[in-house]
Order: C-alpha cells, then structure tokens, then sequence
C-alpha cells in the first residue's frame, strides 16, 4: 500500500510540472497572438499608405514624420521604405505562424501526455 501511494504522488508531481509547462506554452500562445495582431494592424496601415503613395504624381511633395518635425523626402525613398517595411512585417508573421505552429504542437503534446498521466492515476486509484 505505501508503495501504491508514493508512486501516485510521483504521477501527481508529474502531472502537476506537465500541467506548469501546458500553462506556459499556452501564454506563450497568447503571446504570439498579440505581437501577430501587432504585425497585422501594421502591415495593413503600411499597405494602406503604398496605395497612397501609388496615386501620387512623380513631382508630389511626400513628408515623412520624425519625432515631432514633418521632413520633405523623394517620393521614391518614400516607396522603397513603405516597401521594405511590408516586407519586413510579412517576414515577421510567417516567423511569428511558424512559432505559432510549432507551440500548438507542443501544447497538443501536453495535452495527451497529461490525459493520459491522469488515465494513469484514475487506474491507481481504482485499484486502490
């Protein structure tokens, strides 16, 4: 009987460090979450602005704001920059998707590992 007991408290340990760890890969998610909607508001605005750049005529004064002083830029420049920043925000979403995936992996693997430490202890305690 006590050996039945203390290993039913190594299986509740165990339950209790995967269940820890579940926690911690699901705010890792949330996080995830948050800088992904981020990047999106971001890229949209970012989009927004290429297509008001787009109607521009060649010779159109473009400003760009630093700090609190509005500074004249090429309208070139200004596209290039508003290019290189989207491609930038959509190389961060697929970066932030593809951590997004491996960490729903990695909770659904708890989540099993965890179902089943607890079929585990539910059978201990049923021949108990």
């Amino acid at each position: 009987m006590a050996a039945s007991s203390s290993s039913s408290r190594e299986l509740q340990k165990e339950l209790e460090a995967k269940a820890n760890d579940l926690s911690k890969i699901q705010k890792d998610i949330s996080k995830n979450h948050q800088v992904r909607k981020k990047y999106t508001i971001q890229l949209g605005e970012n989009e927004l602005v290429l297509k008001e750049l787009d109607l521009l005529n060649e010779d159109a004064n473009v400003y760009k704001l630093i700090g609190p002083v509005l500074v004249k830029q090429d309208l070139a420049e200004a596209n290039a920059n508003v290019r290189k920043r989207i491609e930038y925000i959509s190389a961060e979403l697929k970066r932030l998707d593809s951590t997004l995936q491996d960490l729903e992996e990695k909770q659904n693997s708890k989540k099993e590992a965890i179902f089943k430490l607890q079929q585990r202890i539910q059978a201990g305690k049923a021949k108990a």
